[in-house]
């Protein structure tokens, strides 16, 4: 009887040798994969058999019962952090349970350009394959609540720039770092200003440069030009700029501003409103920041495109007339 008790302890000690021997091999054998990278994504709170079975539904050969096995018999379990990951040939399930652990994400990227409106940047982050969406029935004012932003208005409260992402982040998440990127840029060069600039606060800085970032795209110029409506707004003139014009038309506009555009009064019609529109029209960049900030010194009151990117200033109505007609006219 001892002896048969023996030999039973032995087969199933070897029997455990083996299960653990293949279980172990199991874990640490390379993924059968159907492509040579397969990406994926860890919803917030997914556990490890919905995970299995989402890998499943990639094409990725994984047993849910042996993957929540391993996940819960290492402590993995309660350590895998939601987010994008992505899965190469040679990767065993055993790496890829460390690398979720380790929150070892994949990013991407998504880029919001200079002069950009805040719709074209919702817009942009609901294309963007990646991107979590979380805000499709938030209005702007809860969503502004949420940033804990003081406008009133989302215009201008995102900072154009690259901004790198672990796949499967929120939207809500890029525009809190967007709108934090804003305020650490606004506040720096409202710090910077020059004394005697006829802006009153950080926010009027802000309109003036997202007017400033639709009026130019020529670097040289940007200070300039601020300098031209720092040079207005200090005698009184109306700002009579065209991006405002457009941007107060909304959908209506359609590549072209016309005699009536420019007299029908909207908020942010500076030819029949003087002074500052009431928010910004645009996203604007660091340059356009800075040259909101620091205008150049001038008496120039006037400017005209010249067709090629720059500029034509003047500081007389009688000059700008001529200018006018030289560069949009054609001399007529």
């Amino acid at each position: 009887m001892l002896r048969f008790l023996t030999r039973l302890l032995l087969l199933l000690a070897f029997a455990v040798v083996l299960a653990v021997a293949a279980f172990a091999w199991w874990a640490l054998r390379p993924l059968e994969l159907p492509a040579d990278r397969v990406d994926f994504t860890v919803a917030p709170g997914a556990c490890v058999r919905s995970i299995a079975l989402q890998l499943q539904e990639a094409g990725v050969a994984v047993d849910p019962r042996l993957f929540a096995l391993l996940a819960r018999g290492s402590g993995l379990d309660t350590q895998i952090k939601a987010g994008g990951y992505e899965i190469t040939r040679g990767d065993s399930v055993w790496r890829l349970l460390q690398r979720m652990a380790q929150g070892d994400m994949t990013h991407a990227r998504i880029t919001f350009i200079e002069g950009w409106t805040y719709r074209q940047i919702r817009d942009e982050l609901r294309r963007h394959p990646d991107i979590r969406q979380t805000l499709t029935d938030i209005d702007d004012p809860v969503l502004l609540e949420r940033l804990g932003a003081a406008a009133t208005h989302p215009e201008g409260m995102f900072f154009p720039d690259t901004y790198s992402f672990a796949k499967g982040s929120a939207d809500f998440d890029i525009l809190r770092r967007a709108h934090m990127a804003l305020q650490q840029q606004l506040d720096a060069a409202w710090q910077a200003r020059a004394k005697d600039l006829p802006l009153a606060s950080p926010y009027e800085l802000l309109i003036m440069a997202s007017i400033v970032e639709k009026e130019t795209g020529h670097e040289p110029e940007r200070a300039r030009i601020s300098g031209v409506f720092a040079n207005r707004l200090r005698v009184g003139m109306p700002l009579q700029t065209d991006p405002t014009v457009i941007y107060g038309m909304g959908e209506s506009y359609e590549g072209r501003i016309t005699r009536q555009d420019l007299q029908t009064d909207t908020l942010w019609n500076t030819y029949t409103r003087r002074g500052l529109p009431p928010t910004p029209i645009a996203n604007p960049g660091r340059a356009s920041l800075m040259a909101a900030a620091q205008p150049e010194q001038h008496k120039f009151l006037y400017f005209v495109s010249r067709g090629d990117g720059t500029s034509e200033f003047s500081t007389d109505l009688n000059a700008h007339n001529r200018n006018v007609s030289r560069y949009i006219r054609g001399g007529r």
